[in-house]
């Protein structure tokens, strides 16, 4: 059987091989920005094309090679940086029109972390206006397009970042989550990926020219979304080199101790007040049936109320907004950006003033409760969405779509609130389109949510490989 081209090639095996001298960097970086200039106008999820520069680089790092060895464990990798983190001499618009006159001074702690490892950045990806919706398009940059079919959304806000890997531009993406954003677009398109939790990676824009509110600083973080687990493992392990300039990154080893088998999962299929579609319903049940096979004592469970958590904490995050983002929005976002900030305020009305102090104090609360079940079950097991992928622009279609992209969205903002990480894996399809399950773990332990997802993966098959198979982009 005929090798797989490189574009298609995992970042674990492009590394080993560059490093072999299997593969030079520059033919590795040029086949995947080939492949990116192939199918990139049809999806439009690279805004940037850094191609030529990036091949530049790749050739230097061939030279480094023969001289000293690899710069770092993703030496020659190619990978894609979202619009919304800045990377020196570039635009860092977040998807406005008004923002993309800002040229970033240097490279945010995470895009530098993945650059001194070695790896080589072919583009910039695509992002909603203010990075604030669960599907990706603007008025600057358009729509990006999910790889599956062009009437899915490719979710939000990294829609950008999940296209370009699952439809070959680079084998690891950067995207970040303070709602769902590397969640979204990983179950949207059949990606992995692991949110980290509160303090795991470094997150500061050189550029900004005012502090973040404390929520975004408690509930948003960096992260890679990628084909392969092993990848998104590969490059955590890069990314979360420390950098003082984020105060709440703590310099905590990637792995951590080994846990007594076989590993304690708690199991849930609870959407709350909203209806299961029966095909969540059997990722989920896959999933468990993956787990219980690769050894874990998988153990259904109540865990604490996460309608209750998910929704405090998306009201809380809109009393922050309407404080410091809003006047931004108004002023600079588009007439439907703003037509859905005011439905997202009827809808989740933000709390304020002395509210806003008592339900942001009620958050040790829900964290302590968490972490009790999770001394028990170091992971979860539990649904993402309670249906499977929604169409792109079911979030601009009035009250109900919101609610059906966004507001049945719970244990997504609840994982933000309390900073745990969570990890995303597709183990079925339905009508075409992926399924998506999360799995929930301790901080501090995404390598043991990334164990857990490997399990799934070993025995469901890497997504990524069906959408190749069709051979339709």
């Amino acid at each position: 059987m005929a090798e797989k081209p490189i574009w298609q090639w995992s970042a674990s095996e492009l590394a080993d091989r560059v490093a072999n001298r299997d593969v030079s960097a520059e033919a590795a970086v040029t086949a995947t920005v080939v492949r990116m200039r192939e199918v990139n106008g049809h999806l439009n999820a690279v805004v940037d094309d850094l191609g030529d520069e990036a091949i530049g680089r790749a050739r230097g790092l061939d030279a480094e090679l023969k001289g000293s060895g690899p710069v770092g464990p993703l030496h020659g990798v190619p990978v894609t940086i979202k619009i919304n983190v800045d990377q020196k001499g570039k635009s860092t618009s977040n998807g406005v029109k008004a923002f993309n006159d800002i040229v970033a001074p240097a490279d945010a702690p995470f895009v530098k972390n993945l650059t001194d490892a070695g790896a080589v950045v072919i583009g910039r990806t695509n992002t909603p206006e203010f990075s604030f919706r669960a599907t990706t398009t603007n008025e600057l940059h358009g729509r990006t397009f999910n790889p599956w079919n062009d009437w899915a959304s490719s979710g939000g806000s990294s829609g950008g970042a999940s296209t370009a890997v699952m439809s070959g531009m680079g084998p690891i993406a950067h995207g970040n989550d303070i709602g769902g954003s590397l969640r979204f677009p990983s179950a949207a398109t059949g990606a992995v990926t692991v949110k980290p939790g509160l303090g795991r990676t470094p997150a500061w824009n050189p550029s900004q020219s005012a502090e973040r509110g404390l929520l975004a600083q408690l509930m948003s973080v960096q992260g890679v979304i990628c084909r392969e687990v092993r990848d998104v493992r590969l490059a955590m392990r890069s990314a979360i080199a420390y950098d003082p300039n984020d105060p709440w990154q703590a310099p905590v080893p990637f792995d951590g101790p080994a846990l007594e088998k076989p590993v304690r999962v708690g199991f849930t299929k609870n959407t709350y007040q909203f209806d299961v579609h029966p095909a969540i319903v059997q990722a989920l049940e896959t999933a468990r049936d993956c787990l219980a096979d690769a050894g874990y004592e998988v153990v259904e469970v109540e865990t604490p109320d996460i309608s209750e958590i998910g929704e405090t904490g998306y009201r809380a995050l809109m009393g922050e907004v309407s404080v410091l983002m809003l006047d931004d929005i108004r002023r600079h976002g588009s007439s439907e950006i703003n037509r859905m900030f005011d439905e997202y305020f009827e809808l989740f009305p933000p709390f304020e003033e002395e509210e806003l102090l008592r339900q942001m104090a009620r958050r040790s609360f829900f964290i302590r409760q968490w972490n009790l079940l999770l001394e028990h079950y170091p992971i979860v097991l539990t649904p993402f969405l309670p249906s499977p992928t929604y169409s792109w622009n079911r979030d601009a279609e009035g009250k109900d779509g919101i609610m059906e992209v966004l507001g049945c969205g719970i244990w997504s903002f609840a994982m933000n609130y309390m900073g745990l990480p969570a990890g995303i894996v597709s183990p079925r399809m339905h009508e075409g389109l992926p399924v998506a399950v999360q799995i929930v773990g301790r901080r501090f332990r995404e390598d043991l949510i990334l164990d857990a997802l490997e399990a799934v993966e070993t025995r469901v098959g890497v997504m990524a490989q069906k959408l190749f198979e069709r051979d339709t982009l």
